[in-house]
């Protein structure tokens, strides 16, 4: 089954805008303070696979298709671990916060 050039997951931009203000332009205290508790979870990730695609599409800005080129996996595995990783920082912050 040929893999799909194109993937969209539209379902998550709301989730995925919060988490890339918080990482991109906090300097305020509360921002500060939030951006070290994600990176300390993101820095704990249990799997390497799942910190690399964190990596690659809050910091480096690639969208789905180009992580799973990249990794050599399909787009619904990237989104699957993305959304993983995801939960499991949300978690951390609710505990923290």
């Amino acid at each position: 089954m040929p893999r799909r050039k194109s993937y969209s997951d539209t379902f998550t931009g709301e989730a995925d805008k919060n988490i890339r203000s918080i990482l991109c332009c906090g300097e305020e205290s509360q921002h500060a303070r939030l951006k070290r508790i994600l990176l300390k979870g993101i820095n704990n990730e249990p799997t390497p696979r799942k910190k690399e695609i964190i990596v690659l599409y809050y910091f480096r800005g690639k969208d789905t298709t180009e992580i799973s080129e990249m990794l050599g996996v399909s787009p619904q595995a990237v989104s699957a671990a993305r959304a993983r990783a995801r939960l499991r920082l949300f978690r951390i912050l609710q505990y923290y916060l």
